[in-house]
């Protein structure tokens, strides 16, 4: 079966839920595809009509406009499942992309359930962004959204993910990023850190090391707007000798002396040599 043919501006939407990502700061990151969804939808479910209201003026567009976000009651959420059935619905948060920490979840979870045809628009996502400018390793990285506001609970995620081999990418509010890098400076101590904020503004900013100083720059300069919070991933440990030794030995079960050096010194960085002489020495007799 062929790919259906892209639409064009004077065809009609087909029926269902459209997922369109906004800017976050700078208008122009706004894409074409999202401007012509949104010229072309029914109507536009959204955080704040205040907001979505300008965004929507500043592009031309005019449509109705309906308040929705995952604390919105059982029957608004139906009624509006109900009118994808015809309509073409798009959905935006104040700024990014629909569900990264913004409501959207149990909306597409029960047009999934009910055979509600879904789309996403791709576009601006603050954490992304916040991604690439850092310079933070970028092979491996873990989105949990915001910290918790409360002392104990912070700590309890941090502890969490403390181990987590990859780049960790939090949201936070500027009046609690101190607490937050104190948390980490005693949860994650040694941890290389970002904090981006005003992304794609007039003012954005990516500062970069690590919690102390970052704590001691913050204070005398409060930060403001929204904040992109990485943390580096934990430094590779390397295998002490007991270590090393026992991997050898399980290595050498199935392979030889040469080929279990190598594989332990893959896997732990240690030397190959001095690995291949161990493994002489421990080898079955």
């Amino acid at each position: 079966m062929s790919d259906p043919a892209p639409q064009t501006s004077d065809q009609s939407l087909t029926p269902g839920l459209y997922l369109v990502a906004t800017p976050i700061g700078n208008l122009g990151d706004i894409t074409v595809r999202a401007v012509d969804i949104l010229s072309r939808c029914d109507g536009v479910a959204c955080e704040d009509t205040r907001v979505t209201g300008k965004l929507l003026k500043h592009l031309g567009i005019s449509k109705p406009l309906w308040r929705y976000d995952d604390h919105s009651e059982h029957r608004d959420r139906s009624r509006l499942l109900d009118s994808m059935r015809s309509r073409a619905v798009a959905l935006v948060s104040d700024a990014g992309t629909p569900m990264v920490s913004d409501p959207g979840y149990r909306l597409v979870n029960d047009c999934r359930e009910q055979g509600i045809p879904v789309t996403s628009i791709p576009g601006p996502c603050a954490a992304v962004v916040g991604l690439t400018l850092s310079g933070l390793p970028n092979d491996r990285f873990l989105f949990a959204g915001f910290l918790p506001t409360k002392d104990k609970a912070r700590r309890e995620m941090l502890a969490e993910m403390a181990a987590i081999d990859a780049t960790l990418i939090l949201y936070e509010t500027a009046p609690r990023l101190l607490k937050s890098l104190a948390a980490i400076e005693d949860m994650m101590p040694k941890r290389e850190i970002a904090v981006a904020r005003e992304l794609t503004k007039l003012h954005e900013e990516c500062r970069r090391g690590f919690s102390a100083g970052l704590m001691a720059y913050y204070d005398a300069n409060p930060p403001k707007g929204e904040i992109v919070l990485l943390i580096g991933p934990p430094e590779a440990q390397q295998a002490n000798e007991a270590d090393a030794d026992d991997m050898l030995i399980e290595a050498l079960a199935t392979m030889k002396p040469s080929q279990a050096a190598g594989h332990v010194a893959k896997a732990t960085g240690l030397d190959r040599k001095a690995l291949y002489a161990r493994a002489m020495d421990l080898k079955p007799g």
